[in-house]
């Protein structure tokens, strides 16, 4: 927040304390304020490129492009940071029992695939292989809410699940859900059925079985092994929550995603994504080039409120925030000055946040001059976070990975651990 600055600089939306001292929040996020003591803020990141940045933000991917963001055959890819969590922890304890709920989730429905747009490439496993994919669940619901949507041609009413819904539900391999008439014993009647032809078709094929076809029956067994798990279907059963634990998270899709995510972590998930996606026309989400004052006091900002402090208060209820490390993440900032309605993108100055595991409850690191333009103090890259976030997840951040040409490429490049943010 920069009260002091020109109208024109520090907009309509005013600053209150936080229980964090030198940080104050927005007068919208009146929840958040009063957990912020359990947070390490990092409002120094920069770089120098204003578009979105997905891959740059989450992968060791050293220079951010459009064609990164948007071509999944870029031959710069590198993994996504929940992928190379993944494989380290099979390299040291193997792969998961087929009946335990997976890691390296991602909710509440595969990237960019919900907005009037092009699409980004969503993150992925890149060089380690399809296997190391996150994988994305399915959002079933129903949207209560409405908001006039003008970015992307012609005004329109768009109901939006993000502002409010209710049935809410998410799903796992969702082409692979049983219907009424299936039972249990009727689904392994057929998979049994299918292991027979399987086995006859690597008999035929002993000699060459391609990599497309292993990836296939990893999906498969993946599938099945989903299916009839106990503790996959009870983890994802978020209707058992009480109804004022789904209340406090707010009931919205960002807020009840992030339910689900705990419910997952608590059952056994190792790492899991919540993306606020866009929902219908381009620009939805915090991408707020116009409509900015409306969608932040009414939409955005409440949605973040509830669901970021209800998850802090949960997991130390639960004993479980000393033991889950929870990253606040973008990939860019917003421009000091108005550009029309809205902000425009701006990568020179930006923050993230974190809490739980490993990171110093109670400190901020870096600012910004007198309009948030620039970097004035402890200037940091998306690398040293992700370095940093390696190191606390037992990770040396400097190890390679061969890229899709065999090369070593480093997990973080130039990145270095922040030494402040840790415990």
């Amino acid at each position: 927040m920069k009260p002091e600055a020109p109208a024109e600089i520090r907009g309509t939306l005013m600053p209150i304390a936080s229980s964090l001292p030198g940080c104050d929040v927005c007068e919208h996020l009146p929840r958040m304020a009063r957990v912020m003591d359990r947070t390490a803020v990092v409002r120094s990141l920069t770089h120098p490129w204003n578009f979105h940045g997905m891959q740059y933000a989450t992968t060791g991917a050293p220079v951010g492009s459009v064609p990164l963001e948007e071509m999944a055959t870029h031959p710069d890819h590198q993994p996504f940071f929940g992928s190379v969590f993944q494989y380290f922890d099979q390299q040291r304890n193997g792969p998961k029992r087929p009946e335990a709920v997976p890691d390296n989730l991602a909710l509440p429905f595969l990237l960019s695939t919900r907005r009037a747009a092009a699409r980004y490439t969503p993150p992925f496993g890149s060089s380690l292989g399809s296997r190391f994919d996150p994988i994305w669940t399915e959002f079933r619901g129903e949207a209560t809410t409405s908001a006039v949507r003008r970015s992307n041609g012609p005004a329109a009413t768009i109901f939006d699940p993000y502002l409010g819904v209710k049935d809410c539900r998410f799903l796992i391999a969702p082409e692979a859900e049983l219907t009424g008439d299936i039972t249990v014993d009727r689904l392994n009647r057929r998979r049994s059925l299918l292991d027979q032809f399987e086995a006859r078709r690597r008999e035929a094929d002993a000699t060459h079985i391609s990599r497309r076809t292993a990836t296939m029956d990893r999906q498969r067994e993946l599938a099945f092994s989903l299916l009839d798990s106990q503790s996959v279907r009870e983890a994802f059963a978020i209707d058992r929550e009480p109804a004022t634990v789904r209340e406090s998270y707010g009931m919205n899709l960002f807020g009840q995603s992030t339910l689900q995510a705990r419910r997952l972590v608590e059952a056994g998930c190792r790492f899991v994504t919540v993306v606020w996606d866009e929902w219908g026309q381009l620009n939805a989400g915090w991408d707020t080039h116009v409509d900015h004052y409306n969608r932040l006091k009414n939409e955005l900002l409440p949605g973040l409120d509830l669901a970021f402090s209800a998850l802090i208060h949960d997991l130390e209820d639960r004993g479980m925030l000393d033991d889950t490390l929870v990253l606040v993440m973008n990939e860019m900032g917003r421009t000091p000055q108005f550009q029309g309605e809205g902000r425009g993108h701006w990568g020179r100055a930006y923050t993230n946040f974190f809490a739980g595991a490993g990171m110093k409850r109670g400190t901020v690191i870096g600012r910004t001059d007198a309009i948030g333009s620039t970097v004035a103090d402890r200037p940091l890259t998306a690398k040293d976070i992700l370095a940093t976030i390696y190191h606390l997840v037992g990770i040396d951040p400097h190890t390679t990975l061969p890229d899709r040409q065999g090369r070593p490429v480093s997990l973080v490049h130039d990145g270095q651990i922040v030494p402040e943010l840790l415990a």
